[in-house]
């Protein structure tokens, strides 16, 4: 796709990756972008590069506004391969000689990336470049999601180039949210879900602390998706209302299954939740990617985990979600756990303990029951969505 114009002598010259569907495993079906941005000044400056496979695509965006040797500087936001593969093929385009900027973690993380010896300006944070006409603030904003992370705020342009914050993985043509319209979002709260949710802490400080700054932001240029330029505040209060975590009146009841008895007992609970006034809908989780799993967790009240048991264990797709869910450490969540086993029966009690792990409030031991659910057995599931109703916010 050819480059962008974003604001007057600023472009998008970046990638747009259509075929990607895996993203450290999360699950990206829309594919996505690698957005790299060039400023037209008296020092041309690129900001970030793209995945290595599209450093050419990058190139040749940017040689139908100016021959690449012309760059004078070259920012460096994020070292993830994703933003900065393609910088030694930029960097020999452009000059191996040429100033790359980037936070003193980023320093250290490209230099153990990359073997060449390029000229590194490390930059902290509240440290500025002038460009002639313009002059860019640099922010870090360490652990989101890296330790080298930062932002790069143009001033006179009042525009935040937030390297992997506040993006999603998105591919298509257009390039600005009111040209996608209201469909953006569930692709923005999938990327928060599944990449920011762990640093949910450290996004409520990065907002506390660019508010007192008082940053006029009129646009956003993330690194993935699409740039939010009707109302950029909205993508902001959007992260904060995430962050906060404010549990609803919502259970995810997610489950694998063997014959069909833990099926059963979820579908069971599903119902008598929903008979209790509460959202719940359950996730079977080799017909739910757990990346999309995860996004409903975010706002979820109360997480019901199901398992059979397998080789005296849990189910292989259930540990795997486990892993994955604890890793991202959710917050603010009831937990409860159900099962089906054969003879030894020993997955409700490895879910109840998996879950006292991630800190959930676990209410109850959880129902287990021998291989097919009877009346009685059902009832306990009935019996266990109540408790789990009655724990949830009104």
């Amino acid at each position: 796709m050819k480059p962008v114009e974003l604001a007057k002598d600023i472009y998008w010259v970046g990638a747009i990756d259509w075929n990607i569907r895996d993203f450290h495993g999360y699950s990206v079906y829309k594919g996505s972008t690698y957005n790299a941005y060039l400023i037209m000044d008296e020092k041309i400056t690129l900001i970030d590069t793209v995945k290595r496979p599209f450093a050419d695509e990058l190139i040749d965006n940017i040689s139908t506004l100016v021959d690449p040797r012309k760059i004078d500087y070259v920012i460096s936001n994020h070292t993830e391969m994703d933003h900065s593969g393609g910088l030694p093929r930029v960097m020999h385009r452009v000059g191996e000689d040429k100033p790359l900027y980037c936070s003193q973690m980023g320093y250290k993380n490209l230099s153990k990336h990359f073997s060449q010896k390029w000229n590194y300006q490390p930059v902290e944070s509240g440290g500025e470049l002038n460009l002639g006409k313009r002059t860019l603030t640099f922010l870090e904003t360490r652990m989101l999601h890296w330790p080298d992370s930062m932002f790069t705020y143009a001033k006179e342009d009042k525009i935040l180039f937030s390297s992997d914050a506040f993006g999603q993985h998105y591919a298509g043509l257009e390039r600005f949210d009111d040209e996608v319209g209201e469909a953006i979002m569930p692709h923005a709260r999938k990327y928060f879900a599944n990449i920011l949710l762990l640093y949910a802490p450290l996004v409520l400080k990065l907002v506390e602390e660019v508010t007192k700054m008082g940053l006029s932001i009129e646009m956003i240029c993330p690194d993935h998706g699409i740039m939010w330029r009707r109302d950029p505040s909205r993508i902001i209060n959007a992260y904060v209302q995430w962050s906060k975590q404010a549990p609803q009146r919502k259970a995810v009841v997610v489950y694998d299954t063997m014959w069909h008895s833990t099926e059963t007992m979820a579908q069971t609970i599903v119902e008598a939740l929903g008979a209790r006034g509460v959202d719940a809908r359950p996730y079977h989780l080799r017909a739910n990617h757990r990346s999309d799993v995860i996004t409903e967790v975010l706002d979820a009240g109360a997480v019901v985990v199901g398992s059979p048991t397998l080789n005296n264990g849990l189910f292989p797709t259930v540990s795997d979600f486990l892993t994955y869910m604890k890793g991202l450490k959710p917050q603010n969540k009831i937990g409860a756990a159900f099962g089906s086993y054969g003879w030894s029966g020993e997955a409700v009690k490895l879910l109840s303990a998996e879950l006292k792990t991630m800190k959930f409030d676990v209410i109850d031991p959880g129902v287990r029951l021998q291989y097919v659910p009877d009346e009685e057995g059902l009832e306990a599931c009935r019996n266990l969505a109540e408790k789990i109703a009655r724990a949830l916010p009104e």
